[in-house]
């Protein structure tokens, strides 16, 4: 067997050299996000062109998202601060794209919450800010030409989001003190809103997804379990408050990642003319699809011949003739086609990552096994290339959440991981979505519980098969996966060689009050009902004995912890006070803290530090290569 080439770090954390692309609604061009100055930005260049154009110039920080709009001469772009979560959205003119971008929501401190542009409102972008109030978010029509700012409508107070509709329907979504999901209608003309129904919160501890009005305005699309383990596709009558049943799968649920990151697609895919629902996500080991649209059905059998991949992002021009997708792959990651039903002329746009020879990445290959009480849990393995997979050092990664899931698909730390001869275990424990209500409420009040014992009886397991050396186990990840690579070395120190907290919860009870606002609107659903109220004394108390800085005492094992300064969620204080603890006890802690980083990390430069020290770290203790 011969192992794969040694992969340069920055191989894996450099700017993709193309991602992200769209066509325009006349189908006459081809947008991506490309970088200017070491920086993602968008460009643009015909269908039939080579040459390009980039219309955005922010050199400072990565642009991730943007969206055509129903005037060829306006583009749409969003960008935070550093990190910091207060989402502006910013106009830039095709006419004169080296012009400076212009600022729709030029307001200091205040965090674009959502937005829409509505079919029947051309010129129009429908916006939820926090404009008046920092607590409370209003619902805006803003002019796109000009800028003109029109309050629509002003939250009462028990608002938590809005959904608007095709011609400017709005609903909204209230999260009551108690727990639940409510959903209404608003009535313009009094500033009042009537309950059409509500949902248990505990079922559905991040909310409903999807939430999307019906072209009519007379339903809302949602992701709903009532009735049911697996959410399932539902019409929601807004006049009555019934359900209807649009569409299932017998064995998996709806693909509910992209409310928690924009990198995932919706599980819709919609008509960009009509509006209507073309095809539904699932998700289980692999993307499941179901085609409602016949025209969609013929064109979807088309674009399936052009990876062995999942159909990632879609878009097409009104007519629906052509389109532009990409497609999720555990080694040939985010390639994207162009493709004309009319002609059957298909051609790769690009491949993000041509630097990267996918025969010397690895497969990411799913796995089960029984927790020690009988609960069946699933993951992914990743094994490296050319190795003989027994008795390697083992990295334990855990996604952040808790409540969202691993999945099929490239992952740089994943494949760096693999590539440094390291076995990569990727467990989604219970509370984990994606395997219906009794498993996500089997995780309730079992931090540092079960939800731990999963991922020990997953090492066990990996241990059993003969992959795993038991005393080169290693535990990463970030958020939650931060808390539980914390939880590893205080709550069960003897099964783990090392570990690598990124931005992770250290104090249940400090993390859920220093929580910002706009990341409150769920917590009665989620942490109040998984794992406690601080301010119920007693509940506290289970809350710290969770926690791991409860438990430094019996730290023994070597611990790096990364952490963003301007982290909103999980902030600082959460890895100063643990590393302030740990090194008290004279135990090893590397800490690295970038300044310009929130919660989720993205300029190349720091990835690629952040991660060659995690390289180095792990080489020390767990034997890997450099």
């Amino acid at each position: 067997m011969t192992p794969a080439p040694v992969i340069p770090i920055e191989d894996f954390f450099k700017s993709p050299v193309a991602t992200g692309g769209s066509i325009s609604p006349d189908g006459t061009e081809i947008a991506y996000l490309a970088p200017e100055q070491g920086r993602m930005n968008v460009w643009i260049r015909g269908v039939g062109a080579d040459d390009a154009v980039c219309v955005t110039h922010d050199h400072h920080r990565d642009v991730h998202s943007y969206h055509w709009t129903d005037n060829p001469r306006w583009l749409l772009y969003t960008q935070d601060g550093d990190g910091d979560e207060n989402w502006h959205i910013f106009r830039v003119d095709l006419e004169n794209p080296d012009a400076p971008a212009v600022d729709l929501t030029p307001f200091p401190g205040v965090r674009t919450l959502d937005f829409w542009l509505p079919g029947g409102l051309p010129g129009t972008v429908v916006a939820v800010l926090n404009r008046r109030r920092f607590d409370l978010f209003d619902v805006h029509r803003i002019d796109i030409a000009s800028g003109e700012v029109t309050t629509l409508a002003e939250n009462p107070g028990h608002i938590g989001d809005w959904l608007c509709g095709r011609n400017g329907e709005l609903f909204a979504t209230v999260i009551p003190t108690t727990g639940g999901h409510e959903i209404h209608a608003w009535n313009p003309d009094t500033g009042t809103s009537r309950l059409i129904t509500a949902y248990d919160g505990a079922d559905l501890p991040m909310g409903l997804t999807p939430t999307d009005v019906t072209p009519d305005g007379t339903g809302i699309w949602i992701g709903s379990n009532r009735d049911s383990d697996l959410i399932r596709l539902v019409r929601l009558d807004v006049a009555t408050g019934k359900e209807t049943v649009v569409d299932s799968h017998p064995e998996y649920e709806l693909d509910t990642r992209g409310r928690v990151h924009s990198m995932f697609p919706s599980p819709l895919i919609l008509s960009e003319r009509t509006g209507e629902i073309l095809a539904v996500r699932y998700l289980g080991a692999r993307q499941v699809i179901h085609a409602l649209d016949p025209h969609f059905a013929e064109v979807h059998e088309q674009l399936a011949r052009l990876s062995d991949g999942d159909l990632a992002f879609v878009s097409s021009d009104r007519s629906e003739r052509r389109w532009v997708v990409s497609f999720t792959h555990d080694t040939d990651p985010g390639v994207t086609y162009y493709y004309d039903h009319e002609t059957g002329e298909s051609r790769e746009l690009f491949r993000p990552y041509p630097h990267l020879d996918p025969a010397a990445l690895a497969e990411k290959r799913p796995v089960a096994f029984t927790a020690r009480d009988g609960l069946r849990v699933h993951g992914y393995l990743t094994l490296p290339i050319g190795v003989e997979p027994t008795q390697l050092p083992l990295v334990l990664h855990v996604h952040g959440g808790p409540w969202f899931r691993d999945g099929y698909g490239y992952e740089p730390r994943v494949q760096l991981l693999a590539n440094r001869g390291y076995a990569v275990l990727q467990i989604n424990m219970r509370g984990s979505s994606g395997y219906g209500t009794a498993f996500t409420r089997a995780s309730m009040h079992e931090f540092a519980g079960r939800m731990h014992d999963d991922l020990i009886d997953g090492v066990d397991w990996a241990v059993k098969q003969g992959y795993a050396d038991p005393d080169r186990v290693g535990i990463f990840g970030g958020s939650y996966g931060g808390y539980s690579a914390l939880v590893a070395i205080t709550f069960t120190p003897d099964v783990f060689a090392a570990s690598v907290d990124m931005c992770g919860i250290s104090n249940l009870a400090n993390f859920m009050r220093t929580l910002p606002g706009f990341a409150r609107t769920q917590i009665g659903n989620n942490w109040y009902t998984y794992v406690g109220n601080p301010d119920i004394p007693e509940e506290e108390a289970d809350m710290l004995a969770r926690s791991p800085i409860t438990k430094v005492d019996q730290v023994r094992t070597p611990l790096m912890v990364i952490q963003g300064s301007n982290d909103v969620r999980v902030v600082q204080d959460e890895s100063d006070l643990m590393v302030e603890a740990v090194r008290a006890r004279g135990v090893e802690v590397e800490y690295l803290v970038k300044a310009d980083e929130g919660h989720r990390f993205q300029n190349p430069e720091n990835l690629i530090d952040v991660y060659r020290a995690m390289e180095r770290f792990l080489a020390r203790h767990l034997g890997g290569a450099l």
